[in-house]
C-alpha cells in the first residue's frame, strides 16, 4: 500500500519587517478571516437596509474582544500558574528570555476565550446602541465560521495545535517537532467550520431566521462547538495537565456553549419571536 504522508516544514514567517518584527502567515490569515467575515455581514446589512456605520463601529469592538478574549483565555485556561508569575506577558507580546524581555508576538490564543471576548464586546455594543441583540448575533454567527476557518489555517502554517499520531502510513509530518505522521486537526477544523458557514448561509437565504431571532446563533453554537469537541479526540493536548483528564480543556469549555445553543434553539422554536432590528 502506498504511503500517503505529507512532510510539512513551512517557515511560519513570510519575511522580517525589521530585525525583531516578523510578518507571519498566522497574522495575515487572521486578518483575512476577520475582513472576509466583515464583508459577509456588510452584504447582509446592505440587503436588509441597515446602516453599515453600525457594523463599522461594531468591528472595532469585535477586534478588541477577539484578541483580548483569546489571549486572556489562553492565560487563564491553559497556563494560569506561569502568567500569574509573569503578568506583563499577558497583554504584551514579549517574553523574558535569559533575563531579558524580547518581542515574540502573542504566543498563545485560546479560541474559547476569543468567542467569550466577542460575545462580551457585542453585549457592550448592544447596551450602548440599543440594537436587537439576537438579530445581531444571528448575522454575526453566519460569518464567524469563516474567520475561524482562516485562523485554523494560520495554525496549520505555524505547525501548531496538530493531532495525535495516525498510527498508519498516512498523515502529515510536522517536521518542526518530530517525524511522526499525525492527524492534521487544524485542517479538520477549518473544513468543518467552512461547512458550517455554508449551512448557516443556506438557512439564512431560505428565510430560516423568520422562525425566531437567535435561532441561527443557537445552531452556530451547537454545530461549531460539537465539531470542536469531536475533533479534540484526535488532537494532542496543549498542556501536560490535560493528560490526566477524561476530556481535555477544549472539550470541557465546548460543552457549555453546546448546551446554551441547544436551549436557545428550543426556546426560539417555541416562542418564534422576531423583533424589529432597533
Amino acid at each position: 500500500m502506498t504511503d500517503k504522508i505529507i512532510y510539512w516544514n513551512t517557515d511560519s514567517t513570510i519575511f522580517w519587517i525589521t530585525d525583531s518584527f516578523p510578518l507571519k502567515y498566522y497574522g495575515i490569515l487572521f486578518a483575512i478571516g476577520i475582513l472576509l467575515a466583515y464583508s459577509i455581514v456588510k452584504k447582509i446589512f446592505i440587503k436588509e437596509k441597515v446602516s453599515v456605520e453600525i457594523l463599522d463601529s461594531l468591528l472595532v469592538y469585535i477586534i478588541f474582544g477577539t484578541i483580548l478574549g483569546a489571549r486572556l483565555g489562553h492565560c487563564l485556561f491553559y497556563e494560569p500558574s506561569y502568567f500569574f508569575h509573569h503578568p506583563m506577558e499577558i497583554l504584551l507580546p514579549i517574553k523574558k528570555i535569559a533575563g531579558v524581555y524580547k518581542f515574540i508576538g502573542f504566543q498563545g490564543l485560546a479560541s474559547h476565550g476569543g468567542i467569550i471576548g466577542v460575545l462580551i464586546s457585542i453585549l457592550l455594543f448592544y447596551r450602548k446602541n440599543n440594537i436587537n441583540l439576537f438579530w445581531l448575533l444571528d448575522r454575526i454567527a453566519i460569518a464567524a465560521p469563516v474567520a475561524a476557518t482562516f485562523i485554523r489555517l494560520g495554525n496549520f502554517m505555524n505547525s501548531e495545535i496538530y493531532g495525535k499520531p495516525t498510527n498508519g502510513n498516512w498523515g502529515i509530518v510536522f517536521q518542526k517537532d518530530d517525524l511522526i505522521p499525525r492527524h492534521p486537526t487544524q485542517l479538520y477544523e477549518a473544513f468543518s467550520y467552512f461547512l458550517i458557514f455554508i449551512l448557516l448561509q443556506f438557512l439564512y437565504k431560505s428565510n430560516y431566521t423568520k422562525k425566531g431571532d437567535g435561532l441561527l446563533f443557537g445552531i452556530f453554537l451547537v454545530l461549531l462547538f460539537s465539531a470542536r469537541l469531536i475533533i479534540e479526540f484526535f488532537k494532542e493536548n496543549q498542556e501536560a495537565f490535560e493528560n490526566q483528564m477524561p476530556l481535555n480543556m477544549g472539550q470541557i469549555l465546548s460543552i457549555p456553549f453546546i448546551i446554551f445553543g441547544a436551549l436557545l434553539i428550543l426556546w426560539r422554536l417555541k416562542t418564534r419571536q422576531v423583533n424589529p432590528i432597533v
